[in-house]
């Protein structure tokens, strides 16, 4: 990764246990505001940010699906947590003075705007956070599915992947294996044909399609975030040549 590469337009794609702390479960408002402070310092810096979180943390509708619910139900449970994250972290944004909107795929006017492409790109124009909420707004699809599609859409420069206790792409889970190999640069086909756990294969192709670099990186580490924001050599970089 070239020295000194700042970006101009990011997603960054947030787990929905990333807005948990050590709680695991719920909103850490703490664990939130902290995120904030840190999404502060790359707006600070002049690069426009979106970002879209996971739900996990409230509800996972695989998790609803495989005890016998109806898949769709589930996922449609899925995005209305991320929404519920989203206000979270708006709420936190607008306390530190950061100007910020809160799109949402699903229709809910009392809350959130709609998602409207050009209505997205320009609140980023003018320095406005976006916060992409309730995932494509369609159940079967992923929240990493909803990172690439919203980042091809509003053409931003790369997705940062924020993974908790993890700082980059092993080829092997490295809390199993001590001997498991941190990758500095992977190709987008590696990652498919490896299985490796970055994004689920939707997301992964919609990326190598659109040519948007992914950079994976530890968020339990403060100042990371601004680090890949700024293209610093930090986790793993997927695609691209920065």
């Amino acid at each position: 990764m070239a020295e000194n590469k700042k970006f101009k337009r990011v997603i960054l794609k947030l787990s929905g246990e990333a807005m948990a702390g050590s709680k695991g479960f719920g909103i850490d408002p703490e664990t939130v505001y902290s995120l904030a402070k840190q999404i502060k310092e790359v707006t600070d810096q002049g690069i426009e940010v979106a970002i879209v979180n996971g739900g996990g943390n409230i509800w996972r509708g695989l998790s609803g699906y495989n005890k016998g619910m109806d898949r769709a139900t589930a996922d449609y449970m899925g995005m209305l947590a991320t929404v519920i994250n989203s206000l979270a972290l708006q709420d936190s944004l607008e306390n530190l003075g950061v100007p910020c909107r809160v799109q949402v795929a699903i229709e809910m006017r009392q809350i959130a705007e709609p998602y409207i492409r050009r209505r997205a790109v320009r609140h980023l124009e003018k320095a406005r956070v976006v916060i992409f909420a309730a995932g494509t707004g369609n159940p079967y699809f992923s929240t990493d599915t909803t990172a690439a599609l919203r980042a091809a859409e509003i053409e931003a420069d790369a997705i940062l992947m924020a993974k908790k206790g993890v700082d980059g792409v092993y080829d092997s889970d490295p809390a199993k294996n001590p001997d498991a190999k941190k990758f500095d640069s992977l190709d987008y086909i590696e990652v498919i044909q490896r299985k490796l756990s970055v994004m689920d294969s939707t997301a992964i192709s919609l990326c190598m399609d659109n040519k948007i670099p992914i950079v994976v990186f530890n968020i339990d580490k403060p100042g990371n975030i601004l680090k890949a924001a700024l293209g610093e050599e930090i986790g793993t970089l997927v695609g691209g040549n920065l």
